[in-house]
């Protein structure tokens, strides 16, 4: 095992990135038998792959805690047991800084019992619960849980939160068929599909659409009835949208969300200053806009709407320039 220690001290040391910085954690958790356990471990390793060749996230910036450590020895944190699983989250949460972003990505098989969903680990079972209360150790951190078991939708109501994203791959508890979205929400990040916007990033957002999607033409294919419906959270109020949209209710800040290296390396990189400050100036707004959403309640209505509108129109505006600046148009 490697020492869990040895994460939160290595991320000490990152406490106020230049840029953004993503912090991974996998969590795969019971297999039942070995070809569950060998399509979980290759699902986590390949969004690892992907994480470090595709978008630069440092291998320190990378947990991985699965049923068994043998699986791979080199990659592999620690077992994912729920005494392992909550000793790394609560180290990741007292080693980071401001603004850094945590995704967590789990893995296998879920539950309904007790009246909450629950995640399937060698020992005891994690429920939503015990993932909720960990989540609030990040107190100012941009936060992104990904739940691709079974039975998964209980997670949103009982992790929801503003300026949180989750994302279950079932609709309610009662789906506890076993889930393949997992598989399309990583080829996502893997394969060169899903990068709608063609900025080389891939935010959760088109990774939940991407995946969703895929999964709804293979049941087809199959001529099977669709048993699990995706849902993503992002405003803070509890209620998951099967199709998110910003401009409504969910995916505001799913859309902004990306996997950063932090150290100005990878496919997001430009060697343009412009472009580069540019897309900058492009993910701060959007995270205006995002944070704008989740404080409308406490908001005057026309307060808001005014604020929304120039937001929007300022958004607008730098997209347009950076579609320009891409195609080698001058700035009129």
């Amino acid at each position: 095992m490697k020492p869990l220690v040895a994460l939160s001290l290595s991320l000490l040391a990152v406490t106020q990135p230049a840029v953004p910085q993503t912090n991974v954690v996998i969590i795969s958790g019971l297999g039942g038998d070995e070809a569950h356990r060998e399509k979980f471990h290759h699902w986590a390793t390949t969004f690892i792959d992907a994480a470090r060749e595709r978008f630069a996230v440092p291998e320190e910036n990378i947990t991985y805690l699965a049923e068994r450590e043998s699986l791979d020895a080199e990659r592999i944190t620690a077992r994912s047991t729920k005494e392992n699983v909550e000793r790394a989250l609560t180290e990741l949460a007292a080693g980071l800084g401001p603004g850094e972003g945590v995704f967590i990505l789990l893995i296998g098989h879920g539950s309904y019992q007790g009246d909450e969903s629950r995640l399937s680990l060698p020992g005891p079972d994690m429920s939503a619960s015990d993932f909720a209360r960990i989540l609030d150790l990040f107190t100012s951190q941009r936060v992104v849980l990904v739940n691709t078991a079974s039975a998964s939708g209980d997670f949103i109501k009982r992790l929801s939160a503003p300026g949180r994203t989750v994302v279950t791959a079932t609709k309610s508890p009662f789906e506890r068929n076993e889930t393949v979205f997992c598989q399309y929400f990583v080829q996502a990040f893997s394969e060169d599909v899903a990068d709608v916007d063609k900025d080389e990033r891939v935010s959760i957002l088109e990774a939940f659409n991407y995946a969703r999607l895929e999964l709804r033409r293979a049941y087809e294919s199959d001529d099977r009835l669709l048993t699990e419906h995706a849902q993503l959270d992002d405003n803070g109020d509890g209620e998951g949208s099967a199709e998110p949209d910003p401009n409504v209710a969910d995916g505001a800040l799913a859309h902004t969300f990306v996997l950063e290296g932090g150290d100005g390396t990878g496919a997001a990189a430009t060697a343009d200053p412009q472009l580069a400050a540019l897309q900058s100036q492009q993910r701060e707004l959007q995270q205006a806009i995002a944070d704008l959403r989740a404080s409308k309640a406490g908001m005057e209505p026309e307060v808001y709407e005014r604020e929304l509108e120039r937001l929007l129109l300022e958004l607008a505006r730098v997209s347009r320039a950076i579609r320009e600046r891409e195609k080698g148009i001058e700035p009129r």
